[in-house]
Parts: structure tokens; C-alpha cells; sequence
């Protein structure tokens, strides 16, 4: 992957939560960083349901290993941040394997439906770059617990258009950040229905 073009103020981050706003709507990043209008989400159902998937990692064993994927050691709960790329967050928990890689895994308070969202594998991309940067490890994949659907693990590989698009979205995200540019809203209008921002958005 080509390391970031855009020269970031060294205070600027980016979260891949922050990513997963962006493609839902680009204007979120705009109202959230630069007019700092928070967004209310005790509100909104899906983030406070989503709230319970800590409720469920606490009752799952911390020694468990998943030995059926290779394994051996993990950490919980782990803060990662790379300055080169200007992105940091809380992964949920950073395996090592046993063929030497590592891989990121993440708990979802949704159910598996035979495919995975596209913000999932941005948002794991992410945290793969993070224990790259930081563990000097190589990772592969990454994995997805949809906790409603009996904890089902799903396995992530990333395509080289996903690699290439992270690039150009953070790139747009550090231009929305840092010079104020109000970028277009999202083409998929019907998303605008259950917007925070829909009452303020031109």
C-alpha cells in the first residue's frame, strides 16, 4: 500500500469508526471534525445496541485461543496508532498465529447474512495496518464475530482495489479535517432518513 501523499497536521487522527462514518455519508466527518456538532448517538438504536457487544466480550473467556485458526497467544482490548498514517484505535483483540503472522479480530453486534459489509473490511484493513506498523508482523486477514448469530467468525482477505481505496479515503478524510472542505453527501439518498445531520445538511 503507498503511504498517505496528503501532509496531515501531526494532531489530526483518523479511527476507523471515523472511516465507517465517512461511507456512510463523506459530510459526517465535516460536521463531527470541523463544525463539531456531536451527533447524539444515545439516540440513534443501532450504536446503542451496539453498545452490548461489550456486555458480550466480558462473559467470553480471555484465555480462550481459537487453536481451530492457528492461534497461540492474544491480546484484549489493544490501543494501536501509526503516525506515518495518522490512524489509531482500540482493536478488540490482536491474535498471533502460529505461521508467525497476526491478524486483527473484531466483535459485531449483528447477524451474518452470507457477506460481509463493506465497512467491515475497511475497518479491519485498518487495524491490520495498525499491528503491521506496530508489531512489525505481516498480516494476511483479519476476522469478524457477528455476535447474533451464535458468535459466527467470519474470515476477511482484502483485495488490492480495497488497499488502494483506503489510500484515497483517508486522503479525503485529512482534506475535509484539516482544510474544511464540505464535500459532497452520499449518493445513496436513502440513507438521509435516518441522518443525525439530515435537519442541518444543504
Amino acid at each position: 500500500m503507498k503511504k498517505l501523499p496528503f501532509r496531515r497536521s501531526k494532531d489530526t487522527w483518523i479511527t476507523p469508526s471515523e472511516v465507517m462514518e465517512y461511507l456512510f455519508c463523506p459530510r459526517f466527518i465535516y460536521f463531527m471534525n470541523c463544525l463539531q456538532i456531536p451527533q447524539n448517538e444515545e439516540q440513534r438504536y443501532k450504536v446503542q445496541m451496539g453498545r452490548n457487544i461489550h456486555k458480550i466480550k466480558e462473559r467470553i473467556n480471555k484465555q480462550y485461543l481459537r487453536k481451530k485458526i492457528g492461534v497461540i497467544d492474544k491480546e484484549i482490548d489493544v490501543y494501536l496508532a501509526s503516525n506515518e498514517w495518522g490512524i489509531r484505535g482500540i482493536i478488540d483483540e490482536v491474535l498471533f498465529l502460529e505461521e508467525g503472522t497476526m491478524a486483527p479480530l473484531d466483535y459485531k453486534f449483528s447477524e451474518y447474512k452470507g457477506k460481509i459489509f463493506n465497512t467491515y473490511y475497511y475497518q479491519s484493513l485498518m487495524y491490520a495496518i495498525l499491528i503491521e506498523k506496530n508489531y512489525k508482523k505481516k498480516v494476511t486477514h483479519g476476522y469478524v464475530v457477528y455476535t447474533r448469530s451464535k458468535n459466527y467468525l467470519a474470515k476477511i482477505e482484502w483485495a488490492e482495489e480495497t488497499r488502494a481505496n483506503l489510500t484515497k479515503i483517508l486522503n479525503n478524510m485529512f482534506e475535509i479535517i484539516e482544510l474544511g472542505k464540505f464535500p459532497k453527501k452520499t449518493k445513496n439518498l436513502t440513507q438521509c432518513f435516518d441522518c443525525c445531520y439530515k435537519n442541518i445538511c444543504v
